[in-house]
């Protein structure tokens, strides 16, 4: 199980668990009071659509403790780090469905009984064992709620059914039974079905490791075990246990089940490596660089679990709905079977109509539709590679219409290159970046790297300069291949040349720094530098505006042309120049103000005050960085510009899905009340009605589950 210390008066504890046996939508509230009574809780959380509990104590109370009283509640707890490896037990094992299929046997054999032989003792007797077996889970249930001073989805079927017997359509009650057990099983198999888009995430780590030994042998040690420092060996084609660095050997690597990212990227000594990710052909020996608990991929299913308790609006209107729902029933039914008879109407009938208004009511459908629809869609986005932190969030980034980019590391690449080699002076082009490279071979200035790399890239060899001699703001001069050079602004360098200003100012136009490479006051080239644009941000922003976020908006702290230059590549329309973080929070707040929510995108780190300023914060490429992980509401995984059109798409999708279950919801509640209070249903035919809506809504919630490119 997960513990993690919570500071506090005592030593406190907060423990997670996962749901193994039974459906925490009904006996949430049961498992929380049960629990929550215990000596030494402080408190208790129970996110029913992703099957978490989690308990702070303090060492008054085991996790066995907790487990007891959950279990004694029907609700089957197993340690949080452990359901990694849980083998989930055969649907036609489980003791509902088995007493589903006992009940419906019996039922069958008491229509028959009655319908064809006219036996009615033995029919009668057929019924009884009908309301004894099917009647058992949901009477357990209703007496648990009972005792916990709860009405319940159960407690309306419960005293539905003892009202009908009482009434002696004991073929109705048998009947109720099994329809309402038959939704039951259907609702707990929907709401596992969102828990398992998790399990999934879950199984894409490996059970084991091959550590490597002093001696060269290879022991399977379960990925748990695993500590940072040791040393693991992955195959060609398994799939890699844990976040890691690599010692030797090379391969490609398909992130995708933590990114999202399609394209494998090839690692090499001293790449990072996630847990889940799949190693292609070649043999990797990696360095475990955390626990399995702190891995990015156990980190993400954390984040996705408890993105339930984020709740949007959407959410919490379910859960106050839900708690005024059951008792409000009860009160009606009450009122149908009392009142009437009282003015002179038909006691048998008005008491029929009031049960008939209480089996109707047996639903969950709108308290359960909406997590669920919630936790599919975050769980959806999880596995293509967008970590979203909570309903709230979902619900939010779908109302969007305003977004404000960071420049650096988002619009653009966030590492300068050398864009430009202009030779003058029947120099060759390659002779000016090797002389450069040469300039710059021991400087630590931020160009420095980009044309080294430049240099590199062209297969160039270059001779280190000497005697180095840095003009801090002007530029650098060294001794190379016996001529003392200057690479600079060409301000800094020596004479004038016309020629030179002219195409130096062309290029510094188009939001490059630009140096020259000079001997005295002859001039060997120029180079020009920037950070470029990623490739996919004109298609981004295109997207954008398609989906009718209009409000573009760039913020950095470069100067203003290069601001212009970069805006007026990714065509977006508005930027803000020469900013520093508190400037680009009053950016931000400005926004607001302007357009109402807005989404902020950046690096997590360098950016943190606007993120966080932001309506939802949104983090680039945050696979493996800490920062991000924890301070972002929306993570894109892969350093992928693109996920942002899809996430929003994905978040109105949600929106439009949950509006349509709570509409459905409402309007099925009240045709069916309607239909009920004046006499047009049956006990049967209600629940049949009642259950067959329940099932369409949830049914409608799991659409989420779909791929995010999927067309609707």
């Amino acid at each position: 199980m997960t513990e993690i210390p919570v500071r506090g008066e005592e030593a406190t504890t907060r423990t997670r668990f996962r749901v193994s046996e039974g459906s925490c939508v009904d006996c949430a509230g049961d498992v929380a009071g049960a629990v929550q009574r215990l000596p030494g809780v402080r408190h208790v959380e129970v996110l029913s659509a992703a099957g978490v509990v989690t308990v702070e104590h303090d060492t008054r109370v085991s996790a066995a403790d907790i487990r007891g009283v959950a279990a004694r509640c029907g609700l089957g707890l197993v340690p949080a780090e452990t359901t990694v490896r849980e083998q989930k037990r055969s649907w036609w094992r489980r003791p509902k469905l088995l007493a589903l299929a006992g009940a419906s046997i019996l039922l069958l054999a008491g229509l028959a009984a009655g319908k064809l032989i006219h036996a009615e003792i033995l029919a009668t007797v057929l019924y009884a064992a009908t309301l004894a077996i099917g009647g058992f889970y949901p009477a357990l249930s209703a007496v648990r709620s009972l005792r916990s001073r709860r009405l319940t989805i159960s407690t309306l079927l419960v005293v539905a059914v003892v009202g009908a017997v009482a009434l002696g359509v004991l073929e109705e009650a048998a009947l109720l039974v099994v329809v309402f057990s038959l939704g039951e099983v259907l609702e707990d198999y929907a709401a596992d079905r969102a828990r398992g888009s998790i399990r999934a995430l879950m199984a894409l780590t490996p059970p084991i490791a091959w550590v490597k030994g002093p001696d060269g042998s290879l022991d399977a040690v379960p990925v748990e075990a695993l500590v940072p420092g040791d040393p693991i060996v992955v195959r060609p084609g398994e799939r890699i246990p844990t976040d890691g660095r690599v010692i030797s050997g090379g391969s490609s690597v398909d992130q995708s089940p933590v990114t999202g990212e399609s394209v494998p990227i090839q690692v090499s000594p001293g790449s990072t490596v996630f847990g889940g990710t799949i190693n292609g052909n070649g043999a990797l020996e990696v360095e475990v660089t955390c626990e399995y608990a702190d891995t990015t991929l156990a980190r993400i299913i954390q984040q996705v679990e408890d993105a339930q308790a984020a709740k949007g609006q959407a959410q919490r209107f379910a859960d106050r709905f839900g708690a005024v729902y059951t008792p409000a029933m009860f009160v009606l039914a009450g009122f149908v079977a009392l009142v009437p008879p009282l003015l002179g109407g038909d006691w048998r009938e008005w008491i029929y109509r009031g049960l008939v208004v209480l089996v109707v009511s047996c639903s969950c459908a709108l308290i359960i539709s909406v997590p669920v629809s919630v936790v599919a869609a975050i769980s959806r986005a999880a596995r293509d590679g967008v970590l979203i932190k909570g309903g709230v969030y979902l619900e939010t980034l779908g109302g969007i219409r305003a977004v404000a980019f960071d420049k650096t590391g988002t619009l653009t690449r966030g590492r300068p290159q050398v864009t430009d080699v202009v030779a003058l002076e029947d120099h060759g082009s390659d002779e000016v970046l090797r002389l450069a490279a040469g300039v710059e071979a021991a400087s630590e200035h931020p160009l420095a790297e980009a044309i080294l790399r430049a240099a590199k890239d062209r297969g160039i060899r270059w001779e280190r300069g000497r005697d180095l001699h840095a003009v801090p703001g002007v530029g650098v001069e060294a001794t190379v291949d016996g001529r003392r050079l200057f690479l600079g602004r060409p301000d800094g360098a020596k004479g004038e040349d016309s020629n030179v200003t002219e195409r130096a100012a062309r290029l510094e136009a188009e939001g490059k720094t630009v140096v020259v490479l000079t001997e005295g006051s002859h001039h060997f080239g120029i180079l020009a530098i920037a950070d470029q644009l990623r490739d996919n941000v004109p298609a981004v922003v295109t997207s954008l505006r398609r989906l009718n976020v209009r409000h573009l908006l760039m913020l950095t702290g470069d100067n203003e042309q290069v601001a212009e230059a970069i805006a007026r590549q990714a065509g977006i329309d508005h930027w803000r120049a020469g900013l520093l973080p508190e400037d680009k929070t009053e950016a931000v707040r400005e926004l607001q103000a302007t357009y109402g929510p807005i989404a902020m995108i950046g690096d997590g780190v360098n950016d943190a005050p606007a993120l966080a300023t932001a309506d939802v914060g949104i983090a680039m490429g945050a696979a493996g960085t800490d920062v991000a992980l924890e301070t972002a509401d929306i993570a894109l995984m892969a350093d992928d510009l693109a996920k942002l059109p899809t996430a929003i798409r994905l978040a109105r999708r949600a929106l439009a899905n949950i509006r349509q279950n709570i509409a459905m919801s409402l309007a099925t509640i009240a045709i069916l009340i309607v239909a009920a209070l004046s006499g047009r249903l049956s006990l049967t035919s209600g629940l049949l009605l009642n259950e067959g809506a329940a099932l369409l809504i949830i049914g409608n919630g799991l659409r989420m589950l779909r791929p995010l490119h999927q067309p609707e």
